[in-house]
């Protein structure tokens, strides 16, 4: 698994993880950082995974408002969380890291949709990156 892959799961242990727990995702960045502290071999995977949650965090209104209007009547509170975390993630690698390209982002997303989440989600979760992609282009 290469170091952006394994930074992209981290930053979904985040963002699901704030979510069912309904803590801030303030919190848990700040809890995942004080592990990270502990533990020197996840250091590697940490700043990008950091970089990700915190892009989230200050683009979370575009964000979000983007999933509203592609998802063709699917509202972001009805999806899993892991689906919201993993579309946010596809966004923001999509809007704002040109370092990453969108097929990249997508692919990357709906691979962690397949081992994640539901037999569904995977399509769901292309199909609406590539709407937003595309809109964008």
């Amino acid at each position: 698994m290469g170091a952006r892959t394994k930074s992209r799961k981290r930053a979904l242990d985040i963002l699901y993880g704030a979510d069912v727990r309904e803590e801030s995702i303030n919190e848990a960045l700040a809890a995942e950082q004080a592990r990270n502290d502990a533990d020197l071999k996840r250091a590697n995977s940490w700043p990008y995974a950091r970089d990700i949650v915190i892009g989230i965090t200050e683009h979370g209104d575009e964000i979000d408002e983007l999933i509203e209007t592609y998802s063709q009547g699917w509202p972001i509170a009805r999806m899993p969380a892991v689906d919201r975390a993993l579309v946010r993630i596809g966004l923001w690698e999509i809007l704002y890291n040109d370092d990453v390209p969108n097929g990249v982002a997508i692919a990357e997303a709906v691979e962690s949709a397949k081992i994640h989440s539901t037999d569904d989600s995977a399509g769901f979760i292309n199909g609406l990156l590539a709407r937003i992609a595309d809109s964008r282009a």
